[in-house]
């Protein structure tokens, strides 16, 4: 009886608090600390709490996130996403709807270089839905389009998600689920191109003009350097040469040279990036923090 109303009490105020707006990690940390009152003193409990929450997040493989955020938005800012863009379109231009299937390809694409769809969806989805409403496209089918391909970042590797999941779950081989989720990564993003197709096939959407080869083959060599990262990454986690942390420091490294080389960040620029990326960095660590404080409190 005790315990089942002890989880009455965290769910039951987690709830609550989340009905109200409450952020989601302010709510566990506030339902954690309600329920833990229950049965120890004040003095007890934040100790317990503090000490939780930063277990949950003192790990190595964890440091990988504020990388991978970081890289990501130097990519959005550094000029590397227009170039992928660019060869998305190259690829399935030919295809009807062509910039709903740009949409998909580039934030595959993108998403499977930064590891985060917030970043893809905002970086891919901003330079296409202007375009794509010059060209007539239903702006609900576009903010569709961007919604639905965005989270592959999520699951085409390096992603942040599969790092948490990896800590969280006490060492699951980060290698192992990076290569676990190609399949369901590129098989999302072909379901939302073929239903892109059937609806653009509808409404007569237009197809992108052919590109000239020699045109084809500068947009190609603009992007190759973008993609190398991948093979980078992932090739260096998969084969041993270094682990996901030391992976997210190299995507860094890499992508701040291909700015520097493109010419598209300066020190106010960079400066921006730099907070933008600790704001989401926090916040996703704090949430990490706050639901290693709650876990303890739920029975097994």
């Amino acid at each position: 009886m005790n315990i089942l109303l002890s989880v009455l009490v965290l769910f039951g105020i987690f709830f609550v608090l989340l009905f109200l707006g409450v952020p989601i990690s302010v709510g566990i940390v506030v339902s954690s600390l309600a329920t833990t009152l229950m049965n120890l003193p004040w003095d007890q409990v934040i100790f317990i709490i503090m000490q939780k929450m930063n277990s949950g997040v003192e790990s190595f493989s964890l440091l990988a996130i504020p990388l991978f955020v970081l890289a990501g938005n130097i990519m959005n800012n550094g000029g590397i996403a227009r170039r992928l863009i660019n060869f998305a379109k190259l690829i399935v231009g030919r295809i009807p709807g062509a910039l709903a299937h740009t949409n998909v390809l580039g934030n595959m694409l993108f998403g499977a270089l930064s590891g985060s769809a917030v970043a893809a969806a905002a970086a891919i989805g901003g330079t296409l839905n202007p375009m794509e409403e010059e060209e007539g496209y239903d702006p609900a089918f576009s903010t569709a389009v961007n919604i639905a391909s965005a989270p592959t970042g999520l699951l085409i590797p390096p992603t942040s998600a599969f790092i948490v999941y990896s800590s969280i779950a006490g060492g699951v081989s980060i290698s192992a689920l990076f290569m676990a989720g190609y399949v369901p990564g590129i098989l999302m993003g072909l379901v939302t191109m073929v239903i892109a197709f059937f609806y653009a096939k509808k409404h007569n959407y237009s197809v992108s003009e052919k590109v000239p080869m020699k045109d084809a083959i500068r947009i190609t060599l603009d992007a190759l350097p973008s993609l190398l990262l991948i093979v980078i990454v992932i090739g260096g986690i998969v084969g041993g040469i270094f682990t996901a942390t030391e992976g997210a420091g190299i995507a860094v490294l890499y992508c701040a040279i291909l700015s520097l080389i493109y010419r598209s960040v300066d020190f106010k620029t960079l400066m921006k990036i730099l907070l933008d990326s600790a704001n989401t960095s926090g916040i996703i660590l704090f949430l990490i923090a706050a639901s290693s404080a709650m876990s303890c409190f739920i029975p097994n």
